[in-house]
Formats: structure tokens, sequence, C-alpha cells
């Protein structure tokens, strides 16, 4: 019978920080210099770690969207936006304006933290296969959470669940990375005023959409 891998709480709460560590650096480098000029060893020594750790924690490609995901979310994987704990707390509200509140505070906010990894994609999906397969995921993934963000809003009274797949499209557009990149990057809004913008035009949606099922 071979021997069990040896494991232990200690060793994998060192694993963790290891991978804290690799993915905070590899955030920082890519919103600085970029995706392309960003190397594995630039990562490593930013992060303190050997290059072998930082090749085992996944190819570039990878560690470029979860550097996004831990910056966005607090950490990283595959799963629901939903399941964060933070995401969870907020949803889980009882006062429906204060956790919409709390929803677009999370999301201004991420987007923010997010803006120079949001370009360093851009320019990693057109120069990078992989990169692209794994920010086309990601993004198949976003759409699937605000597809629960419109299912919350039906839950609530917001919204007609009939228009769930259309609303889920429309805050998509609204909450994006490359919304906010439009208002404070290009156009140099404050991000205060982006944050007063979202709640205005969220609500504005809400009102189109009763309108659009009050019959004639």
């Amino acid at each position: 019978m071979p021997p069990r891998p040896y494991s232990s709480p200690a060793r994998q709460a060192e694993a963790q920080r290891t991978r804290a560590a690799i993915l905070d650096a590899a955030a920082q480098l890519f919103a600085r210099d970029g995706y392309t000029r960003t190397t594995m060893k630039d990562v490593a020594v930013t992060a303190g770690v050997s290059v072998q750790s930082v090749h085992l924690a996944g190819a570039k490609a990878a560690l470029l969207v979860a550097a996004f995901e831990r910056t966005f979310a607090g950490d990283d994987g595959p799963h629901s936006l939903a399941e964060r704990p933070a995401i969870a707390e907020i949803m889980a509200q009882p006062d429906t304006q204060d956790a919409v509140r709390g929803w677009l505070d999370y999301v201004a906010e991420a987007n923010r933290a997010t803006a120079g990894i949001v370009r360093a994609m851009a320019v990693a999906a057109e120069t990078d296969e992989l990169a692209a397969a794994a920010i086309a995921d990601l993004d198949t993934r976003r759409r699937a959470d605000l597809g629960l963000a419109a299912a919350w809003m039906s839950q609530r009274g917001l919204l007609d669940p009939r228009d769930r797949d259309q609303a889920a499209d429309e805050l998509n557009h609204l909450v994006g990375p490359e919304t906010y990149a439009f208002f404070v990057t290009k156009s140099g809004w404050t991000d205060d005023r982006y944050r007063a913008w979202l709640e205005t035009a969220l609500r504005g949606l809400w009102a189109r959409w009763a309108q659009d099922r009050t019959p004639g």
C-alpha cells in the first residue's frame, strides 16, 4: 500500500499564505506593469517566494484571473460570488434598500480595486490564447452571478421573474468593470460620482422594468 500523503493544518495554512502572497504580488504587478511585461520571476521576487512556487500556483493566465478574483472578492476560485461571505451577508439583510446599497458599495469598491488588473486582462485576452479562454470563463461566471442578483431582486419584489434574463444582461453592463473604466478611467469621474450614478441608474432600471410590466 503506498504511503498516504502527509498533510497538516499548519502546512495547509502555510500553503494558503504562500498562494495569497503570490496572488497579491501578481495583482500588484499586472496592474502596474501590464500582462506582457510581468514575468513569473517578477511575481516571485515581489511575493518573496521561489519561481518554482509561482509556477506551482498556476500558469500566468491562471494567475491573472485568480489575482482578479482575490482582489475583487477576497479569495479566488470558481465558486459563485453569492457564496462569498461578504456578499451573502449583504444579501441576507432584511431591509431590501440597505441590502442594495451594500451591494452597490461592494461592487463600486471592487471595481475600483481591480481597475488596473482589468486593463491587463484586456491586453491578455488579445495576446494570449490561454488568458483569453480563462477570461471568457470568468465572464461567463460573472453573467451567472448577475443572474443570481436578478433572481434576488425578483424575490424582493423589485423585478418581474419573467424579466430575469434580460435584467441579468442589463445588470452586467451596469455594474461591470468596463462601465467603471469608461466613467472613471476614461471620463475622469470621481469614485463618489460613479457610485452615486450606479444607484441612480439601478433605480431607473427598476422603474422601467415595473413600467414595462404595467398593463396598458
